[in-house]
């Protein structure tokens, strides 16, 4: 049943949209970007065009569900190599890591725009993220990266619920960042050690867990799931299964944290940064 205020906030997303030229928006395939695209393309038709990232931040599933998503739609699809390896300050993995990535691939979605004649860009930053520590916003804005769920105030759960009345299955499929931020602040960004985070959480996944997050903590992984999926651990077959399998992957030590999953966990202690 459609929700009177998220179908105003929808109205008032279109007309937003309505009002620009042509746009490109910044497509992860995730739940935010993918509405933020349909509006786009219910608002502009052919004027509306995507760009994907692919990076070994994020796993290659996301960016297939992205080109087939794109490709339903009938949207123009453009995939490109982010550098953020590349990056001394990124790959250091201080506070503001998210800035420098940001900043890059904005840059390299600008080159794509204008290469294309595109005259804005936009992507699927909501009303929730104002509230967290999200130094990648700062590089919108700089850039001037278009928010057009921020403007049409949409919270993350009411973009679910739009994409859910819009029979989009994507509704309820967990967040999922990139793996950098798994690991620590302070701790280098590696190849090595974003695999290890990939493998450990895939691991967990495929044993029927799916909000998962794996900190990475030096040789500690620290894993989160669900409140409710905790007391799944009391089960001894299924604790050797993951640590053992962690322990593989290249982890010395496995550690369940009790509080469960925790989305913004790493942002904990930086104090004045976050406020």
């Amino acid at each position: 049943m459609e929700n009177p205020g998220t179908a105003e906030k929808w109205k008032v997303l279109k007309e937003r949209l309505c009002g620009l030229d042509s746009l490109l928006v910044a497509f992860s395939g995730g739940v935010d970007s993918t509405l933020l695209l349909l509006a786009a393309h219910e608002a502009l038709g052919s004027s509306v065009y995507a760009a994907t990232g692919e990076s070994l931040l994020h796993p290659p599933e996301e960016t297939q569900r992205a080109r087939e998503f794109a490709s339903s739609l009938g949207v123009d699809l453009t995939l490109f190599s982010t550098g953020e390896m590349d990056l001394p300050e990124f790959v250091s993995n201080d506070p503001f890591r998210c800035y420098h990535c940001k900043r890059d691939m904005f840059a390299r979605l600008g080159s794509i725009a204008k290469k294309r004649g595109i005259a804005h860009i936009a992507h699927g930053a909501n009303v929730d993220d104002l509230s967290d520590f999200r130094p990648g916003s700062r590089a919108a804005n700089e850039a001037g990266i278009l928010a057009p769920l921020v403007e049409a105030s949409l919270s993350k759960e009411e973009i679910r619920d739009l994409c859910r009345e819009k029979g989009l299955d994507i509704w309820d499929e967990p967040a999922s960042p990139c793996l950098a931020t798994r690991i620590s602040y302070g701790t280098a960004i590696t190849e090595e050690r974003i695999r290890m985070v990939y493998e450990a959480e895939s691991l967990i996944r495929s044993n029927g867990f799916s909000k998962v997050r794996v900190r990475h903590h030096g040789d500690v992984a620290r894993i989160e799931v669900e409140p409710d999926s905790l007391n799944r651990f009391l089960d001894e077959e299924l604790r050797g299964i993951v640590s053992d399998g962690l322990i593989k992957i290249g982890f010395r030590h496995v550690a369940l944290d009790m509080e469960g999953y925790s989305p913004g966990s790493m942002n904990r202690g930086l104090g004045e940064l976050s406020e």
